[in-house]
């Protein structure tokens, strides 16, 4: 490889890296946060008040409510209780707490978290080419023969064993 590629190789890698710097550390805080996702840590109590289709039921309800397992506490007349809120099959009405995050952080887990189907997908595929690009391209910072290239090779080899062992156990 010439001198002129690897020159621009190095280039693409300095400012790539600096651009990248900011959406890692987006992806970072909520990847940290996410680890948290099943405990109540930095959500707060939401009261959530809405009117949902009369007569509902079950399965049906928890659909409308937007909640996975949910199950029915009891019945008195026509309030359903469940857990943290209450349904008026008569009416529709619902009124429920939701433990949510601060908008800042549960938009950064949504973009975390995004799949195919969201409008903004593409910056999850650009993320990942990129920093693909930039872990390959790091190998370019140094010439092959240096001992920090090589100690560079052993810390990548020992990077990709810890992950597929942790990933195993």
């Amino acid at each position: 490889m010439g001198r002129k590629t690897e020159q621009k190789v190095r280039t693409y890698h300095r400012y790539l890296g600096f651009f990248l710097a900011g959406i890692m550390a987006v992806y970072a805080i909520s990847g940290i946060v996410l680890t948290f996702r099943n405990t109540d840590y930095l959500k707060k109590e939401v009261l959530i008040e809405s009117k949902l289709d009369i007569g509902l039921e079950g399965e049906n309800l928890g659909r409308a409510l937007g909640k996975r397992a949910f199950k029915v506490d009891k019945r008195e007349g026509n309030l359903v209780y469940f857990e943290g809120g209450t349904y008026d099959k008569i009416t529709g009405q619902a009124s429920y707490v939701e433990m949510k995050m601060p908008l800042i952080l549960d938009n950064m887990n949504k973009l975390h978290k995004m799949h195919s189907g969201h409008p903004l997908y593409w910056l999850n595929i650009f993320f990942g080419i990129a920093l693909l690009f930039f872990a390959v391209s790091a190998f370019w910072m140094f010439k092959p023969k240096t001992p920090i290239f090589k100690k560079g090779l052993y810390f990548a080899l020992g990077g990709i064993l810890l992950t597929v062992v942790v990933l195993f156990v």
